[in-house]
Parts: structure tokens; sequence; C-alpha cells
């Protein structure tokens, strides 16, 4: 059995774990029961885990994309950890679990791993930067109007009725017409 330690609010990095098991097994082993047994929680020893930030890995469906980079693009994995470890992930073969900082609710926890899971690696995900400052100009400056105050559209909305109706009472005109021409 592996520990791991999770610091509250840890969410920047991810961890690999293969997965030790045959590809029949895999969905029962990942998937929560109906009566909310989820075998993968159990073998993470996790006390809180969301199953919409779980990956589950088959690694024959990368075809010739090598693991590493699957990571690299899809987890914007970097580092020299993950450098170090490239050549390890790409000989891993059947199914890995892969388990960003998010996944774990931002609790702390030891995760008590054991079979069929083996942990494989952690790797730190970029730093996000902050959001920007807001802007301060001039032209930033005012307010947008809610649209009371605009005289051109009130101004038009009657003329746009009264012209909706002469079409209506020439379309009525015309379907009279027809319909009494039709009967003669």
């Amino acid at each position: 059995m592996t520990e791991i330690h999770i610091p509250a609010g840890e969410s920047d990095v991810t961890r690999v774990f293969h997965l030790d098991l045959p590809a029949e097994a895999v969905a029962r082993f990942s998937e929560e029961t109906g009566t909310g047994e989820w075998p993968l929680q159990d073998a993470l020893g996790a006390d809180s885990l969301r199953k919409d930030q779980v990956e589950i890995v088959t690694l024959r469906d990368l075809g010739t994309m090598p693991l590493s980079a699957y990571l690299a693009q899809a987890y914007d994995l970097e580092g020299p950890d993950f450098a170090r470890d490239r050549p390890k992930l790409d000989t891993l073969s059947g199914h890995v679990l892969v388990l960003p900082g998010r996944a774990l609710g931002h609790s702390a926890q030891t995760l008590h791993v054991q079979a069929p899971l083996t942990h494989v690696g952690s790797y730190g995900e970029p730093k996000r930067s902050a959001p920007a400052a807001p802007l301060h100009s001039t032209s930033a400056e005012g307010s947008v109007s809610d649209g009371a105050a605009g005289s051109a559209t009130a101004s038009r909305s009657p003329v746009l009725r009264a012209l909706a109706l002469v079409v209506l009472a020439l379309l009525a005109g015309v379907v009279l017409f027809l319909v009494v021409g039709a009967s003669s």
C-alpha cells in the first residue's frame, strides 16, 4: 500500500496510476454502483472523490500517440518530473487512471493506494495566471443606458403599428375578394 498526502486546496498536481485489471473488469471497477460503492475510490483510499474529474484511459485507444504526449496535451503537464518519467509512462499498457488535483475536491486527505492501482507519478500542472486587473481609461468610463431615454425607438413605434394595421387590412381585403370572387 502506498500513502499519498494531499494538502487542503491542492489543485495543481495530476497523479497517474496504472490499473492492473483485465479489460472486461475495468468498467465495473471504475463506476459507482447503485448502492454507493465505488471500487476505484476504495482502491485509492480517498475520503472524497469527484467522479466527473476522474479519467480512465485505455492506452490502445490512443493509437500511436504515447501516453506522455496525451498527458502533455490533455492536462498541460510539463516540468522536470514529467520529463524524467516520460519513458516510464510510455511503456505502460492496458489502462491508467488520471487523477487531476481538482478530482480530490480541494480537501486535505491521505490516499491509501492499493491493488489494482499502482502509483506511477505525480506531476505539477502549470500555474494559471491571476485574472487581470480592470482597465482604467477614460474611454471605459460611463454607463450603459437601459433604453428608457431613447426617443427614436419610442417615436417609431406608433408608425410601425399603423403600418402593420394597413398591411393586415390589405391582406384581409385580398382574402375577402378571393373568397367572394371565387363563390360567384
